[in-house]
């Protein structure tokens, strides 16, 4: 078990996953750090360990599917599948709505766990919650790697994160001075479509 948030942070800055920077989240807001969890999860010793930790945490739930929001969320939300030994699909966005594709469907009453790699303001959860609903299956939790809101977000069932911190964030019309100097990068996933 990954109790040590050091040792998280250390894995991250390791594998060049915690940037430093200006950066644009996918919610909007500006940020001096950036999560990209992409570049932890294309080694299969961090997607595993990270995904066994909230596999393990939701191990005592029947979980008969694991939905991840693209892009993000895919990678994780299919090892945490794996491992629970459930179907793993992913919510996408077309026209800007999050839908099911590519033949993707829920089922009437399937218990649904809904994996992210990192929340800041829960956006892209909180549509794919709304989708599971829309498809009236049970929503059995959600389980992501960073929670960046500090505990703040509240998904309204059992959520659990790896680690928890609050990072710095400005919206766009109250940037510092200081940030304002950095170029702007968006790193996000949100407007690939």
């Amino acid at each position: 078990m990954i109790s040590d948030k050091n040792k998280i942070l250390s894995i991250f800055r390791e594998t060049g996953a915690l940037l430093d920077g200006h950066f644009i989240l996918t919610s909007g807001y500006h940020s001096p750090q950036y999560f990209q969890c992409a570049k932890v999860l294309q080694f299969p010793e961090y997607n595993q360990m990270f995904s066994s930790e909230i596999a393990g945490h939701f191990r005592n739930k029947k979980i008969d599917v694991v939905i991840s929001p693209a892009v993000g969320g895919i990678v994780l939300g299919t090892e945490v599948g794996r491992q629970l030994n459930a179907r793993t699909i992913f919510a996408e966005r077309e026209n800007g709505v999050m839908n099911l594709r590519r033949g993707f469907d829920l089922k009437e009453n399937e218990n649904v766990l809904v994996c992210e790699d990192v929340v800041t303001t829960g956006g892209s959860v909180f549509e794919v919650i709304d989708l599971v609903k829309a498809y009236k299956a049970i929503l059995s939790g959600v389980g992501y790697i960073v929670d960046r809101s500090g505990g703040q977000v509240n998904f309204g069932i059992e959520q659990f994160s790896l680690i928890q911190m609050e990072v710095i964030k400005f919206k766009k019309d109250e940037i510092p001075e200081w940030l304002a100097k950095i170029p702007v990068t968006k790193p996000g996933s949100r407007s690939l479509n």
